[in-house]
């Protein structure tokens, strides 16, 4: 019998709480709920003692949102995959999460039949974006080349780790998409992180929206 998919909530409401795990016990019985927190540090906390698979993570949170909240989230448990869900149908909301770390990005309006197939899409290891907004942040990606000005030369595979880790893709999903090993994926971002004098992935993604190399 396989292994439970073991799973947090974060939302601020204890009715939205109960809505998701609703859906979760009728249509996913293989997920088991270890935890529920209503703001950011509470969700931090159940993280670091649970190390979870996924954590649905609220963006409107009181206090530190749901944005921030996960990069310390995945600071105390980076096994653990943070699934976005939120009101917000803005495709500057999904790139902000996704710089933060997060892997995947549900509308609250459209979780009754998304969540689970959301969860379990993450959970494997791949990402999952509302259908819409997915459309949406791939017609907004420029043809163009970075530009010299704003950033120092940087190569062509330089530049397309640059963009994949701004849209979120984990070391192992860069590596598979451009035909690469991990270990070459991480030489790479070592070297842009000093090229650029950066230190984080946050860091990396936010230069890389502010110098065009996504939109």
């Amino acid at each position: 019998m396989p292994e439970p998919l073991r799973l947090v909530l974060c939302d601020d409401h204890a009715v939205v709480r109960a809505g998701l795990l609703r859906i979760l016990e009728k249509d996913a019985p293989e997920i088991v709920v270890v935890g529920e927190a209503g703001n950011a540090d509470e969700a931090v906390l159940i993280v670091r003692r649970e190390n979870p698979d996924v954590v649905v993570m609220d963006v409107g949170l009181p206090g530190e949102n749901g944005i921030s909240a996960t990069q310390r989230i995945l600071e105390a448990s980076p096994g653990t995959r943070v699934l976005m869900l939120t009101m917000h149908d803005d495709v500057a909301y999904l790139r902000e999460s996704f710089a933060a770390g997060a892997v995947g990005y549900v509308l609250k309006n459209a979780a009754d039949v998304e969540l689970v197939l959301a969860v379990r899409q993450v959970a494997e290891g791949h990402h999952y974006v509302h259908p819409a907004l997915g459309a949406a942040l791939l017609a907004e990606q420029p043809e163009a080349t970075v530009p010299t000005r704003t950033m120092p030369k940087l190569s062509t595979r330089e530049t397309e780790v640059l963009r994949h880790l701004a849209l979120g893709y984990t070391n192992p999903e860069m590596a598979d998409a451009l035909h690469l090993g991990v270990r070459t994926i991480e030489t790479y971002r070592a070297s842009l992180q000093q090229k650029l004098g950066l230190r984080s992935r946050a860091e990396l993604a936010r230069f890389a929206r502010e110098s065009g190399v996504v939109g």
